[in-house]
């Protein structure tokens, strides 16, 4: 793949090809060491990274506060903390080469005091941060105060034009790239927004066209795009590689990297990824966040999708629309008359618990599952900016509360990333992966349970296959 050359990424020459930041410990020091050291650009995941003790065990993040705001200051220490000591150890593996950048979401919990106490705590080891989920205005600033490079995350020309013009043309010269991410195909957070239809996918190309047309009028034409979402094999980008529409184009990896020696999640994640299929990915709407997000439809998703079909309007009065009296436990409440049926059937079939949603509904679920949910909320500690789970928000304004009641069609979303990554069920946690992860049963390159190394990997992905 000899039409690949070299780019300037975060000050220096390198490979253009960038590890993913994937979310709680599915990036670390590890993988993005190995992936600067082979000379491209690693990627730590600041998302409440892992700490180490002296013996090298993970320091569990127990959280000891009796306040939820208590609880959400433990957790910006862990993750600053924890986000130096993988810091640390890239900078150590990669030995100087290639970049290593940091990755934080813009709607987690204390976004800004985490990447402010990282980029402080390790000064010159972080030489560019990658941020989305959100509108990341103070990204630029934050970077350029620390002298490093901002490559923000946008799925539009329109998101990305909005955040030049409120913030980052003050600090032009910090911008290290613009990661276009393909809002159907990437795993995780994806931008979708209420105009565009999750179930009709759009080419990116076009998409990416006007982004570059957008760039270029703000006299950013040698910035380069880095395409991220749907990337497997670089064959299948051949007509964007020196394509004068896209200019300076880099690829980012997300999903593919999971099955490498140095990919820090566990074993039985692993080998679920090579028994996925075309079609096992769901893009959905459940996340805590409100955004969409693309995960393998597993156990998990498949309870949720179905805790949200068991759900009907109900009245606390009786009224002429809500006519028909349900009895849930010791509560009765109203519905509709067409929806009896259903709702009594749910407490028949021991669906017997019936939760408020913000929405005016209730959802019908088990009694273990009530107990789950309303303790699973009320150990919020502030992970996100808001929470519609929870209601939490980090707004002190706003009494740290959303202003609307918990959501129990959501999850906590910091429990299961924290237990899947640390070796919890594959099959009744969030398991987040592109839609491209079914590709991992095909490829030849990890026939017969091969695993690579991240150099291995790298050198075959610039061979297109």
């Amino acid at each position: 793949m000899s039409l690949l050359k070299p780019l300037m990424m975060s000050g220096k020459e390198v490979l253009p090809l960038v590890e993913g930041g994937k979310g709680i410990s599915a990036t670390n020091g590890r993988s993005a060491g190995a992936w600067a050291a082979a000379g491209g650009v690693g990627t730590v995941s600041c998302v409440n990274a892992d700490s180490f003790d002296d013996d090298g065990n993970v320091i569990p993040q127990v959280y000891h506060g009796k306040t939820r705001l208590d609880r959400h200051r433990e957790l910006v220490d862990y993750a600053i903390d924890g986000g130096v000591t993988q810091v640390r150890e890239a900078h150590e593996m990669a030995s100087g080469k290639g970049r290593i950048h940091i990755n934080v979401l813009w709607e987690m919990g204390g976004a800004e005091a985490v990447l402010e106490g990282v980029l402080k705590r390790a000064k010159g080891l972080v030489h560019g941060v990658t941020c989305g989920a959100g509108m990341p205005y103070k990204l630029s600033e934050i970077a350029a105060r620390h002298e490093v490079f901002y490559h923000p995350i946008i799925s539009s020309a329109r998101a990305f034009g909005i955040l030049w013009k409120r913030a980052y043309r003050k600090y032009g010269d910090w911008l290290g790239s613009v990661v276009y991410e393909d809002p159907w195909l990437a795993g995780g957070h994806n931008g979708l927004t209420n105009a565009e239809d999750p179930r009709a996918p759009q080419d990116p190309y076009p998409r990416v066209v006007a982004l570059r047309t957008m760039m270029n009028k703000f006299g950013l034409n040698n910035v380069p795009i880095i395409m991220a979402g749907g990337v497997w094999y670089l064959r299948d980008w051949l007509k964007w590689i020196n394509n004068p529409d896209i200019g300076p184009v880099a690829f980012q990896y997300g999903t593919r990297p999971l099955l490498t020696k140095e990919s820090p999640i566990p074993q039985k994640w692993k080998d679920a990824l090579t028994r996925l299929k075309e079609g096992d990915i769901l893009l959905h709407r459940f996340s805590p966040t409100g955004f969409y997000a693309s995960a393998v439809r597993n156990r998990f998703l498949r309870g949720l999708e179905g805790r949200s079909e068991r759900q009907v309007a109900f009245s606390a009065k009786q009224t002429e629309e809500f006519s028909a009296e349900i009895q849930a436990r010791k509560r009765k409440y109203f519905v509709r008359p067409e929806d009896k049926p259903k709702a009594d059937g749910w407490i028949t079939a021991g669906y017997c618990e019936a939760m408020k949603t913000p929405d005016g509904t209730l959802v019908f679920v088990t009694p273990s599952s009530a107990l789950e949910i309303r303790q699973d909320q009320k150990d919020c500690m502030g992970c996100l900016s808001q929470c519609k789970f929870s209601n939490w928000s980090q707004n002190p304004q706003s009494k740290y509360a959303t202003g609307r009641g918990a959501d129990p069609r959501s999850f906590c979303i910091q429990k299961t990333l924290m237990d899947i990554a640390h070796g919890g069920d594959v099959q009744n946690n969030l398991m987040f992966a592109g839609h491209s992860a079914f590709n991992f049963a095909s490829d030849p390159f990890f026939s017969n349970g091969f695993i690579p190394t991240v150099r291995e990997l790298i050198d075959r992905i610039l061979t297109g296959d």
